[in-house]
């Protein structure tokens, strides 16, 4: 789903099984989807096997989740049965589902209806099939959604019939990238779709080569896409059956993917939540820049979320450490294979360095890959970890970008987007004093120290936040997505150092690599700092100009490591 996201998608679609056989896992799809990863979703419901109590359950389930948009499907007969039919109390035909979901809620979910440009399984007469697609849009459909097809000629041609019938609303062609040659011929088949012969004719001469199927099939698909646009139908509605690239390619082929890989529009710098009542949220807090999830997680409770301005209406506060989804990600096994065995601070700023590098693509404290936007600040935070200071967290100044820019845009056409520099990074207690001492000489300067104990030190006014990405727009007032403020750093501070203790027992208890991290995680400050003034680029790195942690390269000595406990407690590495 995160991939899905990054090609920008208006909504994916989330499939259901015959009688709800697995309900549970789809709602919570839609859900993680919708509340998560910023995903518009159109849920799949059925009729088969479906008493009314589950249609309800299922609407429910989406309605909480934040889902607009539902697919209503009679559905195939299951498995063991040859004919389909009706269960007791349920009902018989998607016309009849399409106008219970109208009548329980209103406006709230578009109603999407299946068309069948070339006939489906049990009913091949097309003058039948256009009077059920006729009932269905008359029942409350609002879209339809077709079949796949590859004969474009024919598919055109059915739409003028549709609209000939009198059906007005928005028809989504279905289009079924070509992965290899055999599932292509697989599919086709199954859905009785003819297939050109000039498609044939590209086709079978590479049939043996999947790589080569999908360049010729990328091509063919993205061809049939330009003559569905070309004729005015402005919507492409891709079966991915879970596999991206081919997907991908076709939209490469489209050029409808952006240069960088992210969304080629962002209404927020952050990925927006589509879950219940946060459709309007439009504030937080820069600390979770990196872990979307967790922040979702730890403020699913609240009863309001902040739109236009972060207040003091949160309640409750944030969500506890323990919840799902919050802790660090993978087996023990895997976080060593991925971050090694550090035996000394060398080892750890490496790691941090070759993160910045791409070379790894995760640190527990940012989920994903490092992105472009670092790419004007990458030679400052390789240097700073190089002297021992293990950057989590950053954004360079921005002086009024356009809104449309790939890296630094966001927000309506016409807008200047603006960044203040930002920078979160962990402290050696050697180092924290002197730090602390140059920030407060310079007024533009304003910052937040923090250890684990929980020893606060600040210049900040107050506790109020301090905006540090905003943008201005025509005919809107200005908006302050990303922010700084107290409370939520000191939220953040306890994750943050949870994160880093979880990574050290991913080592065993006798390992000098647990007693290296735990040490950092026991004894260093978790710092941010904000250069107030955005139109100083690189002011900020100047206060860590000849600072560096000392004995960097020593390593911990397993023999001072007696029953899991260190004999000097500090390795003679940090203090």
């Amino acid at each position: 789903m995160d991939r899905m996201h990054d090609l920008g998608p208006s909504f994916i679609d989330v499939t259901w099984g015959a009688g709800g056989r697995l309900s549970h896992l789809t709602c919570e799809m839609v859900n993680v989807a919708q509340t998560v990863y910023g995903l518009e979703t159109c849920m799949h419901l059925t009729c088969t096997d479906m008493e009314k109590d589950k249609v309800d359950g299922a609407l429910k389930e989406a309605y909480k989740a934040g889902c607009t948009n539902i697919l209503a499907l009679r559905g195939d007969p299951p498995r063991e049965k040859e004919k389909w039919q009706a269960v007791k109390d349920g009902f018989q035909y998607a016309k009849d589902l399409v106008k219970y979901i109208k009548e329980e809620y209103g406006d709230h979910f578009d109603v999407g209806v299946a068309g069948y440009p070339e006939g489906c399984e049990d009913q091949q007469d097309e003058g039948i099939l256009m009077d059920h697609l006729k009932e269905k849009v008359d029942a409350g459909g609002t879209f339809i959604v077709t079949q796949m097809f590859y004969d474009v000629d024919l598919f055109l041609a059915w739409v003028r019939k549709v609209r000939e019938k009198g059906i007005e609303v928005p028809i989504v062609p279905g289009i079924m990238p070509i992965h290899t040659h055999a599932s292509f011929l697989r599919r086709a088949n199954w859905s009785n779709c003819h297939i050109p012969d000039s498609w044939n004719e590209a086709l079978d001469p590479v049939k043996n080569d999947d790589a080569a199927v999908r360049d010729v099939g990328k091509g063919l698909v993205a061809d049939m896409c330009r003559k569905i646009m070309d004729a005015g139908i402005m919507h492409l509605h891709f079966y991915t059956m879970n596999l991206a690239q081919a997907t991908r390619m076709v939209l490469q082929e489209l050029d409808l993917t952006s240069s960088n890989g992210t969304p080629t529009k962002k209404a927020l710098p952050w990925r927006q939540s589509l879950g219940l009542n946060r459709r309007e949220e439009d504030v937080r807090p820069i600390f979770w820049k990196n872990r979307n999830k967790s922040y979702i997680v730890r403020t699913q409770d609240w009863d309001e979320f902040p739109n236009g301005r972060w207040g003091d209406s949160r309640s409750p506060a944030f969500g506890e450490l323990d919840a799902y989804g919050i802790g660090l990600k993978g087996t023990n096994e895997q976080n060593r294979k991925l971050w090694g065995e550090p035996r000394s601070l060398r080892d750890v700023a490496n790691l941090f360095i070759r993160f910045l590098r791409n070379e790894v693509q995760s640190l527990p404290w940012s989920e994903s890959p490092i992105t472009s936007e670092a790419d004007t600040i990458k030679n400052e935070l390789v240097d700073l970890n190089r002297r021992g200071f293990l950057t989590i967290n950053s954004q360079p100044s921005v002086n009024g970008v356009k809104s449309n820019d790939p890296t630094y845009g966001w927000g309506p056409q016409g807008g200047y987007c603006y960044q203040k520099a930002y920078l979160e990074l962990l402290v050696s207690p050697q180092l924290i004093a002197d730090l602390i001492c140059r920030i407060e000489k310079d007024d533009d300067i304003t910052y937040y120290a923090v250890n684990k104990a929980g020893d606060l030190r600040t210049n900040a006014p107050g506790d109020g936040p301090n905006a540090v990405t905003w943008g201005v727009f025509p005919g809107k007032e200005i908006v302050q997505p990303t922010i700084v403020e107290t409370i939520s750093f000191l939220a953040w501070k306890d994750e943050a150092f949870r994160l880093g203790s979880d990574w050290a027992r991913c080592h065993s208890n006798s390992s000098p690599s647990r007693h290296l991290i735990d040490n950092i995680m026991e004894n260093w400050y978790l710092v941010n700092i904000v250069h107030n003034d955005f139109h100083q680029s690189h002011r900020i790195y100047s206060l860590f100009d000849k600072l560096e942690v000392a004995n960097m390269d020593q390593a911990v000595d397993p023999h001072e490591i007696t029953n899991g406990d260190s004999v000097n407690g500090d390795f003679g590495v940090f203090t």
